[in-house]
């Protein structure tokens, strides 16, 4: 397996954990008094947006030539660490 197939890989691994996790979150928000799952809605929407800007990179890795891949890996990886904030930033909240 090349390094770029498993850097892909390992994305769509990350990008399934993060989509069970909104999941997670959504069924939470709905348990939840009406004020608060409109905070809720608010954390999950800036969520989804960040799920789908890394999945917008996945998409364009998959699709680029080897000598694009160093360009939008870098990207990918500040997509992810965004990513990886709003969760961390959202769990905190969830809790």
């Amino acid at each position: 397996m090349s390094e770029r197939d498993a850097y892909i890989e390992k994305m769509k691994a990350q990008l399934d954990a993060w989509n069970a996790k909104i999941a997670e979150f959504e069924a939470q928000a709905k348990k939840t008094e009406a004020e608060t799952q409109l905070h809720f809605e608010k954390q999950l929407e800036e969520i989804r947006e960040k799920r789908d800007d890394a999945t917008r990179y996945l998409k364009e890795m998959q699709n680029a030539g080897n000598d694009a891949l160093e360009a939008l890996q870098h990207g990918a990886d500040n997509a992810w660490d965004e990513m990886t904030r709003a969760f961390k930033n959202a769990a905190d909240r969830f809790k």
